[in-house]
């Protein structure tokens, strides 16, 4: 090559584009990498649904394995909380009343002992009532579909428990503090146990609050009473003046002879501060839950069908259709199938005194309101 045919040849440097290019680079990496890692994770059913069932699965296999332990462990809580209640309630309760109005003390103590009997009925009989189950290696013709974990035909109403490992008919949850399910035989048993609970709770606040005030505040107010400066008197409990020497203060079983006074039990200030706190506690939680109950056998369906039942109202309703629930005949209606009224029985025979009636049908067949149906 000649130095005339010879050519110069200028490399510009732009370093102002290279933050671009590794920019450009790297996110190009991690986009062949993104793509690489869900193709081979592909799945067509992928939701947020679906995530959170994932994500929530160690709680749910938390839940199921050890919901069974910890069920026996919660049925002896509430028998012995249940008992605590009942006995203090024997110890301060009826002897104050018996004192202040024998009358009144008779009263209470019957509509107290109906209460109790009723809540130890109900209580009992929904732990150890199984709450149905279908037939087992039988042909079922009133199935509308097969459970994916039993590998069974799954009559309507029917639900998986994951904790008893099998199909409940007319499943309405798995309740720790009966170690049972709650479904079509025993449903019935664990409302009116919430309800009579509730009732005997309030009884017991309202029966008690007169004793609670004279324990507690009472006692108090004596017991913090200071010796009037420059007098040789004190207040006794019944607010007077009277005159205290050297010796009565000295001699404390004196001054309680004479003034008929009895010095406050500490521990029975501490049983009634615990019977307040658990009653309170008790209220609260069981009034609610049996509020929210009522409020589903009056639209007659299950907690479960209340969220199947509202996914099908949004459904529908986005279609320009009005979802109505097949199992809802009308609140008075409704109230008399759950609670069993049917065949004669009567409301004061059969729940406001513990009876063990089976629920109306077996379970398997469902009447609904295209049905002409009367449950008289």
């Amino acid at each position: 090559m000649t130095p005339k045919t010879q050519k110069m040849i200028t490399i510009y440097w732009q370093f102002s584009n290279i933050p671009k290019y590794v920019f450009s680079s790297v996110h190009s990496f991690f986009q062949k990498c993104r793509i690489t890692f869900r193709s081979l994770t592909y799945n067509h059913f992928m939701d947020q649904s679906y995530m959170a069932d994932i994500c929530m699965g160690p709680m749910f296999w938390f839940v199921d394995n050890f919901t069974n332990t910890i069920g026996t462990l919660l049925v002896i809580a509430v028998v012995a909380l249940t008992a605590s209640v009942v006995i203090i309630a024997y110890w301060i309760g009826i002897p104050y009343w018996w004192n202040r109005n024998y009358l009144i003390c008779i009263f209470l103590v019957s509509f107290g002992h109906w209460l109790l009997l009723n809540i130890c009925f109900h209580y009992y009989m929904a732990v150890f009532t199984h709450p149905g189950f279908p037939p087992e290696g039988e042909l079922i013709a009133e199935a509308v579909s097969i459970c994916k974990k039993c590998i069974a035909p799954k009559p309507p109403r029917t639900h998986h428990c994951s904790v008893c490992n099998r199909c409940i008919l007319k499943m309405d949850h798995h309740c720790p503090w009966l170690n049972n399910c709650v479904g079509y035989r025993n449903h019935r048993y664990f409302f009116l146990y919430m309800v009579y609970m509730v009732a005997g709770v309030l009884f017991i606040i309202l029966a008690g609050f007169d004793v609670a005030y004279t324990n507690l505040a009472l006692s108090v107010s004596e017991l913090d009473y200071p010796e009037l400066e420059g007098h040789s008197v004190k207040i006794n409990r019944t607010g007077a003046l009277i005159p205290v020497t050297d010796a009565i203060l000295l001699d404390s079983s004196l001054l309680g002879e004479d003034l008929d006074y009895e010095p406050p039990n500490p521990w029975k200030r501490k049983a009634i501060i615990y019977m307040a706190l658990i009653n309170c506690g008790v209220l609260i939680a069981l009034g609610a839950l049996s509020t929210w109950h009522a409020q589903l056998i009056s639209r007659g369906e299950t907690s479960i069908e209340a969220n199947i039942n509202k996914a099908e109202t949004l459904r529908l309703s986005e279609l320009g259709k009005v979802y109505r629930n097949p199992y809802n005949f009308g609140p008075r209606k409704n109230w008399q199938l759950f609670l069993g009224l049917v065949q004669g029985r009567s409301f004061f025979r059969n729940v406001l005194l513990p009876s063990p009636h089976w629920p109306d049908g077996d379970g398997l067949t469902w009447h609904t309101i295209h049905d002409s149906y009367d449950c008289t």
